[in-house]
């Protein structure tokens, strides 16, 4: 497994890349002023929203919101992950991407192999279905499937002969590519000694990576046998927990569908694609994990699953419920499309068409009914102690999905449903007391005034972000290290980060807190206008810290003041109220020393 990424290299590797070139090689940009803009390509829109600041190393669309770093712009733009955006920056950049525990050299160069190898077999696969003396049974088979040619060529479906070292006499000629084979899972060692193929007489179904890269194979046995189905194991480069068959090819038709169907094989992938459906993908012999979701969300804010109308179908389908519940922040939806009995994808498509299949997908059912309905099998409505079972059975299920308008709602319906008071079971569950990084989070992370401005500890830690060179002034924030403003330990970590790195940009310095809950309120607060000229920017700052320091002299000084109506004061907490109020009654414009 990879090692992490070290920061230091993220950082430098924001100080190599320029975001505007980043973005203009994948999306046209025009100068306007001292930024960038073009048409968002987050949404449909005909006058330019989006800019691009080349000083922040950031980009923001003012028409949907949406906004980050590079990194990020590559995650959403290109739907890769951290670590393939980072990949990306890196290839450009001209720089390899280390990692904490990094694998050595040759380790790299024999995934490098490993790929070779993968292509070298997948064509293998294919000559032998052009060209096998048996290879007549598959090529009927496919017919019988309802299979065209041009399908079977687009999906690169191939033939592993009958017999136990196709495979392995033509590529396994030295130990060194023995091990390479068995590295890539496409031959098993004899408990005896030696090897043979993993894939005997089967039709072969190539598995690729998002980047269209063969990582792994299927295979579907002719006849009768066990199992029917079987996959690549976990290898370097196949991971079935974070894979999808027929991703790659799907992307398009997913953009343009604007949904993605989640089906249980890739024989019901190839054939929805032969009868023009496509924009699904198959889990790889595991359930559906968080992994894959995300993946998925990052290409479209609609996915429907698939699945047979059976027990094993449903069980399926609660399992894919509960791994979609954390992922659904608002704008995201899940469906659920149960077929009859004894069909699967495959045989109905080719039964009833591709309008008639259609229609079935848009009379799917949303998650939240599913849901509900599921439960309320289990419950007796009518009755009082019914009822809070039912609460008691979703509770931790609602518990699950993220803070947000869908949230709120589940919980209203599940208010309706149990007949309880209004707002009460979203409160009683969610009533313990707010960790700290939590309570920052609303204190800070957004435009929470009512008049729409920054609180002031919100307003420091922007100002902050978005000139990270005023680190390099000293700014002395130690007279609010006793504050009780939960916003204020992020301050410190930002000014410890750039007392650290003092010539950190924006970007990078935001790249700090991407797995951190502060990362998404931060992102808002680079965005955010402040209209201060440059060269005013550092007083501004300073005023606010002072306003900051002077909420907190205020503060203490009704603690004690109110301390000595009940009580007499200690020397000690005397001599601290009397400097605080000489303190207070400083002239306007006389400062703390920063």
């Amino acid at each position: 497994m990879a090692g992490r990424i070290p920061q230091s290299f993220i950082d430098d590797l924001l100080g190599r890349v320029d975001i505007v070139e980043i973005i203009d090689s994948r999306v046209p940009l025009k100068r306007a002023g001292k930024e960038y803009k073009a048409c968002c390509p987050f949404h449909e829109e005909r006058t330019p929203s989006f800019t691009v600041s080349s000083s922040k190393q950031f980009y923001h669309c003012f028409g949907c919101g949406v906004h980050g770093t590079a990194i990020t712009f590559l995650m959403e733009y290109a739907h890769l992950d951290f670590r393939e955006a980072i990949n990306e920056l890196a290839s450009g950049a001209g720089v390899e991407v280390p990692t904490e525990g990094d694998q050595p050299r040759r380790a790299q160069n024999s995934t490098a192999s490993l790929r070779q190898l993968m292509v070298e077999a997948n064509q293998f696969f294919g000559q032998q279905l052009r060209e096998h003396p048996k290879s007549d049974r598959v090529i009927n088979y496919l017919k019988q499937r309802g299979l065209s040619g041009e399908v079977t060529a687009e999906f690169e479906l191939g033939f592993a002969p009958p017999g136990w070292s196709n495979l392995l006499d033509q590529f396994g000629k030295d130990d060194a590519r023995r091990k390479l084979l068995f590295e890539g899972g496409l031959i098993i060692k004899k408990e005896s000694g030696g090897f043979y193929d993993r894939f005997r007489d089967r039709v072969m179904f190539p598995i690729h990576d998002h980047r269209g890269r063969v990582v792994g194979f299927g295979g579907r046995i002719l006849d009768q046998g066990e199992p029917k189905y079987l996959n690549s194991p976990e290898t370097p480069l196949f991971h079935k927990g974070s894979e999808l068959y027929g991703l790659f090819r799907a992307k398009e038709s997913i953009h343009k569908e604007q949904c993605c169907l989640i089906v249980e094989g890739y024989m019901d992938v190839v054939a929805l694609a032969q009868h023009g459906i496509r924009n699904s993908v198959a889990t790889l012999g595991t359930a559906t994990t968080r992994q894959h979701l995300e993946r998925l969300f990052r290409h479209v804010n609609e996915l429907i699953f698939c699945f047979d109308g059976d027990r094993a179908g449903k069980q399926a389908a609660w399992r894919a419920l509960e791994s979609a519940l954390p992922t659904l922040q608002d704008g995201r939806q899940v469906g659920f499309l149960f077929l009859p009995d004894g069909e699967d994808p495959d045989s109905l498509v080719r039964g009833e068409g591709e309008a008639a299949f259609r229609k079935r997908l848009s009379a799917s059912t949303p998650l939240p009914d599913y849901l509900f309905d599921q439960l309320r099998k289990e419950t007796d409505l009518n009755r009082l102690d019914g009822r809070a079972r039912l609460v008691e059975l979703a509770r931790p299920l609602l518990l699950r999905l993220p803070d947000g308008v869908l949230r709120t709602m589940m919980f209203d319906r599940l208010t309706t449903l149990s007949q309880s008071r209004p707002g009460s079971l979203e409160e009683h569950f969610t009533s313990s007391p707010p960790s700290k990084s939590k309570a920052s989070l609303h204190s800070f992370g957004a435009l929470g005034q009512s008049e729409g401005r920054l609180s002031p500890t919100a307003k420091a830690i922007a100002l902050l972000i978005q000139h990270p060179g005023m680190g390099g002034h000293q700014i002395d924030l130690s007279p609010l290290f006793d504050s009780d403003d939960p916003g204020l330990p992020l301050l410190h970590s930002i000014q410890k980060i750039l007392t650290n790195n003092p010539k950190i940009n924006t970007a990078a310095l935001l790249e700090h807190f991407r797995e951190t809950p502060h990362f998404r309120p931060l992102v808002k607060l680079v965005a955010w206008e402040h209209l201060i000229h440059k060269d005013n920017v550092l007083a501004e700052f300073e005023e606010t810290i002072q306003t900051l320091i002077g909420r907190q002299r205020t503060g203490r000084i009704e603690v004690l003041l109110q301390k000595s109506t009940n009580s007499k004061l200690s020397a000690q907490e005397q001599g601290e109220l009397t400097k605080l109020l000489e303190t207070k009654n400083y002239p306007k414009g006389k400062k703390n020393k920063l």
